[in-house]
């Protein structure tokens, strides 16, 4: 694969990312002007969707409605997809055994990264290092190890690569990125900081294709201002410090149940959510609506889906309540609900994942049933001889905003660390019923059935 293959569609002009303006745009729902290119930004997106029926394996076309308002250009899918009915994941090969040579035991994969010859890293977070290994599985090298040495690791949670083939892993317990590469012997270091007490953070670590970096800061109690939200912390390709914006919807007040000094988020309440697509532009929404922003230097492409979000059961619903309920009045005999109550309603989605080739991927909130739990204790306080169970099923969009379809990934699969996707490949980390852990290069296929 060519380097190539790390940009955005050639449709999608001028992709590169403009911090301040990405953050800002962001949360307008009409935001003004940013740019005088939208008119081209607008008829490549008329002419990428009008050819979708041309690629459609089912011969089912999505119905779309495009509108533009200001200097955001509205895709909406009304009805269909492209694929015209469910896709799955197909194993093609995986990494990871048992018992056997050390290099291919995994204790737990924390992050992972594919560069554009398909070679692998897996991030193993208990043994604190990175293995790499070749598009085939064969096993390379390893980079780090736990320490304090320059190219050891204390707390490392997170990956990426960088256009020229340096490895960036974030270590969070001392607050550095350590950067491998483009020699087999070359090691930087990049200390960052964080404006409040917190340093771990489970958000991946982004790069882009013009060297950039993109790191969390998750914010924290910081006297005497108070609690500080999380930033995003833009470096360049030698570390320096290029800028530092506020997380969309980063002043957002989720809603809470109180009690005294205690406070949690109340379940089911919707996020907002972002990722850094290759181009180096912001993805990011607000899951109360089925409405995905993509800023881009000369205006919004904004993709919208016509959904109803999945219900909450009663059930369900009464479940976290009774049980957070009886977990706190162990401690706290007075304890009770003061707060909103659960939503009737799921959020539509909890997650978005910019894929190296464009993809948008977007983690559905699907509705849950329940379950025996084979490890219920009744003594345990809060513990239900019931557990509520939802599907795991990804929505998949192309970069310009066309509905692909919905994708249902098989048993095994696993959504965390995040899973890297390029075209119809995705690279996940999958435990298999003995719970050995696996990395898996997976494939879609779609299926024959068509969507209900």
């Amino acid at each position: 694969m060519s380097p190539d293959s790390l940009r955005e569609d050639p449709s999608m002009p001028n992709t590169t990312f403009t911090p301040a303006i990405s953050a800002r745009a962001a949360r307008r729902e009409n935001p003004p002007g940013i740019g005088h290119g939208l008119p081209t930004l607008a008829s490549a997106l008329t002419l990428a969707l009008a050819a979708c029926g041309d690629v459609n394996p089912s011969g089912t076309n999505a119905d779309v409605a495009i509108d533009t308002i200001g200097d955001t250009v509205v895709v909406r899918t009304l009805s269909g997809s492209v694929w015209g009915s469910v896709a799955t994941l197909v194993p093609e090969a995986s990494i990871g055994e048992l018992e056997g040579a050390e290099e291919y035991l995994f204790g737990s994969i924390s992050s992972i990264a594919v560069d554009g010859d398909r070679t692998v890293y897996v991030l193993d977070g208990q043994a604190q290092h990175v293995r790499v290994f070749d598009s085939e599985g064969t096993y390379v090298r390893t980079l780090g190890g736990p320490g304090e040495g320059p190219t050891e690791f204390t707390r490392a949670e997170a990956i990426a690569l960088l256009p020229d083939g340096r490895l960036v892993v974030r270590d969070a317990g001392i607050k550095q990125l350590k950067v491998f590469g483009p020699g087999p012997d070359e090691v930087d270091q990049w200390p960052y900081s964080t404006s409040g007490t917190m340093s771990y953070s489970s958000t991946p670590l982004y790069t882009d294709v013009h060297g950039r970096t993109f790191q969390t800061d998750p914010g924290g109690w910081s006297p005497p201002d108070g609690f500080e939200p999380d930033q995003i912390i833009v470096l360049g390709p030698d570390g320096t410090h290029l800028d530092t914006i506020p997380e969309p919807w980063g002043d957002y007040e989720e809603p809470k149940v109180e009690w005294e000094r205690m406070s949690f988020p109340v379940p089911f309440s919707p996020y907002g959510h972002w990722a850094v697509a290759p181009g180096g532009h912001l993805v990011s929404a607000f899951s109360a609506d089925y409405r995905i922003d993509v800023a881009h230097d000369n205006g919004v492409l904004r993709i919208e889906r016509n959904a109803e979000p999945p219900r909450v059961p009663e059930g369900e619903s009464s479940s976290y309540r009774d049980g957070l309920t009886e977990q706190y009045r162990t401690q706290m005999p007075d304890w009770r609900w003061q707060g909103p109550p659960i939503p009737d309603h799921k959020p539509f989605f909890s997650e978005l994942i910019a894929g190296r080739g464009g993809r948008i991927w977007v983690k559905l909130e699907t509705e849950a049933s329940p379950v025996e739990d084979p490890n219920y204790e009744p003594e345990r306080p809060g513990d239900s001889p019931v557990r509520w169970r939802s599907e795991l099923r990804y929505d998949v969009f192309e970069a310009d905003g066309t509905y692909l379809g919905t994708v249902d990934p098989p048993d095994g699969y696993s959504s965390r660390p995040t899973p890297v996707f390029d075209g119809d490949l995705v690279w996940a980390a999958s435990r298999d019923e003995l719970g050995v852990p696996r990395l898996v290069r997976y494939r879609i296929k779609v299926e024959s059935a068509p969507e209900g």
